[in-house]
């Protein structure tokens, strides 16, 4: 038997500008369009790996940054790297920590080694480069490696935004330097560009020209979702995924609401993460076929169906309105866990839907459907 390639993205569907396909590497296949659960410090929050498998996830995301401090990238390796240390067995994409690096504007120092920044934890000093950052996701032991950049604002001058997406762009080159130079490592695992540009057609056009002449296995598209609101994300993926290569996947990073997920794949994008559907659980709102639901809304006291009629989790399958809005307004645990199983859940049949929609040349059909059912709701 051929053992499973390194990295491979076959495409088995077009519908428009939307594909379904499977990514596949050596711990698993992972079916696009897919949506990553977002595990940032080595656990998706209020839920056991094994439960997030059994919603349909293929893949999760771990976060560079957030497990470089604690528990440390060394120390990782040391237990076995990331897999084994959280029991999650199949594909893991981890970013590179420069998004949660620049968040940090007034504990950090910006310039063309790398980020120098105090720990929020504790406020030890850190020196984050593109090199370091390959280094830390191979000690990690990730799948999908994602290439050291900045992430400026969308709201920040022309020029600003020029210059930071062309340093992006030597990070780039300097992190496929990295990531090839850890041969072990590297043969197993893939590596995407993230294209910058903010909402700036020829800015992005220059960046996905850079990507490609260095060269990936998929392509990113990074500086959206971050405060430009959806009209404009969606103006900006009219044309972004176009510039990229097509015969590589194409990653929305954080992203988003449900309706985003569909006016994304409508306009081309295969992959996705964000931590809406586990914090918003944790915070009492539930995604459902028929748009969110606020369980600490008292309407829901002594209602006795369940969150969605045609949702298949376990949540769905066994408890009602009633009990999780007395869960979450008792600030109940179980709320939590059974609220982000739901909406993890949630968001793997949505994907799975579009997968189906797409493979069967309905996708706008679908989509137009969604948003009656789901917007209309709202």
């Amino acid at each position: 038997m051929a053992s499973a390639p390194r990295f491979q993205f076959d495409i088995a569907a077009t519908d428009g500008k939307a594909r379904t396909g499977t990514i596949r590497m050596q711990r698993g296949d992972i079916r696009t369009p897919a949506f990553m659960p977002v595990g940032t410090a080595a656990t998706v929050k209020a839920m056991k790996p094994e439960a997030v498998r059994a919603t349909g996830a293929d893949i999760i995301l771990g976060n560079t940054y957030h497990l470089m401090l604690r528990p440390g990238a060394e120390r990782m390796a040391k237990l076995g790297g990331l897999h084994k240390f959280m029991n999650w067995h199949r594909p893991i994409l981890t970013d590179s920590g420069g998004y949660q690096v620049m968040s940090l504007s007034d504990l950090r120092k910006l310039t063309e080694e790398g980020v120098e920044f105090r720990s929020h934890i504790d406020g030890s000093k850190h020196m984050l480069t593109p090199e370091r950052s390959m280094e830390i996701q191979r000690l990690l032991g990730s799948d999908i490696v994602m290439a050291f950049d900045e992430c400026p604002r969308a709201d920040q001058p022309r020029d600003v935004i020029a210059s930071s997406m062309e340093m992006s762009m030597r990070w780039a080159k300097r992190s496929r330097d990295a990531f090839d130079a850890g041969e072990a490592h590297a043969a197993g695992a893939a590596l995407f560009g993230i294209q910058q540009g903010a909402l700036d057609e020829e800015l992005r056009g220059q960046s996905a020209e850079a990507l490609r002449e260095i060269g990936f296995d998929g392509y990113a598209i990074g500086g959206l979702a971050v405060g430009e609101g959806q009209e404009a994300m969606f103006a900006t993926l009219d044309f972004a995924p176009g510039q990229l290569p097509e015969d590589r996947p194409r990653y929305l990073m954080g992203v988003g609401k449900p309706d985003d997920l569909v006016g994304a794949v409508e306009r081309g994008v295969d992959m996705f993460d964000c931590v809406l559907p586990s914090r918003s659980g944790r915070n009492g709102q539930a995604f459902t076929w028929n748009g969110p639901l606020n369980l600490r809304n008292a309407r829901f006291a002594e209602d006795l169906a369940p969150l969605d009629e045609r949702c298949a989790c376990p949540t769905c399958g066994t408890y009602s309105r009633a009990y999780l809005h007395h869960l979450v307004k008792s600030q109940e645990i179980l709320g939590a866990v059974l609220m982000t199983e739901h909406n993890i859940g949630f968001y793997q049949q949505l994907m799975q839907a579009m997968r189906d929609a797409i493979g069967e040349g309905r996708f706008a059909a679908f989509a137009a459907d969604f948003q009656r059912d789901y917007l209309g709701a709202q």
